[in-house]
Formats: C-alpha cells, structure tokens, sequence
C-alpha cells in the first residue's frame, strides 16, 4: 500500500510538470505561494516565518526560478537517464576486468561517454530558459517592478501591450541574433571540454 502511494505521489510530483502548460503550473505555484492564503506560508508561520514570495524583488526570482526548477528537472532527468540506458556495455566490462571500481568506473568511462548527452540537454534547457516568458507572466506578471521581467516578456510588453510592434521585432531579430551566436559558441566549449 506505502508502496502504491509513493508510486502516485512521484507521478504527481515529477510527471505533472511535463503533462501540463506553463501557465497552468505557474497560476498553481502562484496560489501556493500566495503570502495570505497559501499552503507554504501557513505552514511557515508556525515557525514565526512567513517570506514575501511574489513581493520582495529577491523572493520573486528565487520564486520563478523555484517553478522553473521544478518544471525542468522531470525532463532532464529522463533524457540523461534514456543516455544512460543507451550507452555500451563494453567498456564498462573492460573497466571492470581492469579492476577500475565505481567511482574510477564513472570519471573514466560514463562521464566522458555521457558528455555528448549532457550538451544536448544542457543546449536544450539554455533555449528554453532563454524564452521562458509563461511563468514571469503569471507567477509575477514581471514584477515586483521589473525583478522578473524577462527579454521575452520585455518583448511582448513593447509589442502586445504597448503596441509599438516594428521596436518589439527589431528586439526580437537582434535577440535572436544573440541568442544564436551565444548558443553556438557555448556548444563549441563544451564540445572542447
């Protein structure tokens, strides 16, 4: 029975990010967060803590970056583990009749074979960090002032709501201008290394 609970509370804990959209995991996390009437505080304040999550500048990033955190991680962790299952098994035996143990066995023989895995992974979480606007926007709606505001909310802002759309296409062409040339050059250092 323990057994069965724990099954259903990883599956809702891990696999509900995947499943669900950003905005309505964000407007989750906002109600959970909610300095009156959320969960997170109510418990807290049992311990004279109660932080302003969604108010203070500071509280608001690590708050975001919560969400994000907790929405990516699922993800991550089934692409490295599928690059895990996917690797040989040959030089692992040959570590092994080498008499390599597992921490020599991991340095020597999985990270380097895991490498070309992890700069996938890690190329795909630097894209989609890089037009995170979903949370931002209903987690904080950018704010307190403009601590949250990300490039891809800024964008949105110029364009969607003060409608001055040739400025918010020209931020975006030259954003994603950057973004290539960033990307590009990160993926050859980490190719490199």
């Amino acid at each position: 029975w323990r057994e069965i609970q724990f099954r259903r509370f990883f599956r809702v804990l891990f696999l509900l990010p995947m499943m669900t959209t950003p905005v309505i995991i964000s407007a989750l996390w906002r109600t959970i967060l909610n300095e009156s009437l959320g969960p997170v505080n109510n418990i807290l304040g049992f311990f004279g803590v109660t932080p302003p999550w969604l108010t203070d500048s500071g509280w608001a990033i690590g708050s975001v970056m919560l969400v994000q955190v907790w929405v990516w991680t699922p993800f991550m962790f089934l692409l490295l583990l599928a690059g895990l299952i996917s690797l040989p098994r040959e030089p692992f035996l040959a570590a092994e009749i080498d008499g390599a143990g597992p921490i020599r066995t991991f340095l020597n023989v999985t990270f380097p074979l895991m490498a070309p895995i992890s700069i996938g992974a890690i190329m795909l979480r630097l894209i989609a960090a890089s037009k995170i606007m979903a949370t931002p926007f209903v987690l904080t709606s950018g704010g307190p002032g403009t601590a949250t505001e990300t490039s891809s909310y800024y964008i949105y802002i110029r364009g969607l709501k003060d409608f001055n759309i040739g400025y918010a296409s020209s931020l975006s062409i030259i954003y994603l201008v950057i973004m290539i040339l960033l990307l590009t050059i990160l993926a050859k250092v980490l190719i490199r290394i």
